[in-house]
């Protein structure tokens, strides 16, 4: 059994398989799974191992509030009683820094060391090495960051009392497509009903929409938006003026650019297509 676990933490499955998705598609994991997947039998000793963590993360200049997010659990103790236990929301940046405070003599830290950086890698890529890579990866990469951006703005958002989403998102799109929905956008692009419109997007119009929902998370948190109606004109203002911006430079509208023959959910199937043929 002991040789089996071993070989899952070499292929990552045991860090994969104890993954969470919360409600905003963003991935997570518990410190106390975390704990017991690291071999580590006591609590204290981990959460040692945790502060290391977060003082490294501060010394790299982040909030370690943003990758270690305390959480209560109730757990059964026997007999139907219940107690409250302590825990953690980490990032994957959060588990990459644990492995590296963790005891080095284990094995399955150093197994983790390199799963978590290499999978924090992944998420990185420097200016050279996107001028590299070729559109429909460039595509792949701006998409990923739209789902992310858009999964925090949706917190911001909610935060700010928006209820009704698709009314929030249509007032960004409004104001950077001069006036079009999301509706009105896959109409254009001649996509299926619920097409995703930004899988059908080229790199170029990605980023324009990063742009809009990075900064209208910002102004949402910095202006301390606090009605749906306020935050449904502040995305559109946002979207205004990114569109004004991109006219300033002699930019081309979004809606201008051209919509790829293929969008990236067909892209992913017949790359899979093709390992399978492998």
């Amino acid at each position: 059994m002991k040789e089996q676990k071993n070989e899952g933490f070499y292929e990552g499955q045991n860090f994969e398989d104890i993954k969470h998705i919360d409600e905003f598609g963003e991935e997570f994991w518990y410190a106390r799974e975390l704990q017991e997947v690291l071999d580590y039998k006591e609590w204290r000793k981990f959460e040692n191992v945790i502060g290391k963590a977060k003082e490294a993360c501060r010394n790299s200049g982040m909030t370690d509030l943003d990758h270690f997010v305390g959480t209560d659990k109730m757990v059964q103790i026997g007999s139907g009683a219940e107690r409250k236990q302590n825990d953690y929301k980490l990032t994957r940046y959060a588990c990459y820094l644990i492995a590296q405070n963790g005891d080095s003599r284990k094995k399955v830290i150093a197994l983790a060391q390199t799963y978590f950086a290499i999978q924090t890698r992944k998420q990185e890529l420097t200016e050279k090495e996107y001028s590299m890579l070729t559109e429909d990866e460039k595509r792949f990469y701006q998409r990923d960051l739209t789902r992310k951006g858009n999964n925090s703005l949706n917190q911001a958002a909610k935060n700010a009392g928006v209820k009704n989403f698709d009314k929030f998102h249509n007032s960004g799109y409004k104001g950077l497509y001069n006036g079009e929905t999301a509706d009105d956008i896959a109409k254009r692009k001649g996509l299926r009903y619920r097409e995703d419109i930004l899988d059908n997007m080229g790199s170029d119009e990605l980023i324009a929409n990063l742009f809009r929902i990075s900064q209208t998370e910002q102004k949402l948190k910095r202006d301390k938006i606090k009605t749906e109606k306020e935050a449904n004109s502040t995305h559109y203002e946002v979207g205004k003026k990114v569109r004004k911006a991109i006219a300033d430079i002699g930019g081309t509208m979004p809606e201008d650019l051209p919509t790829p023959k293929k969008s990236l959910k067909q892209l992913e199937k017949e790359n899979k297509q093709k390992l399978a043929q492998k």
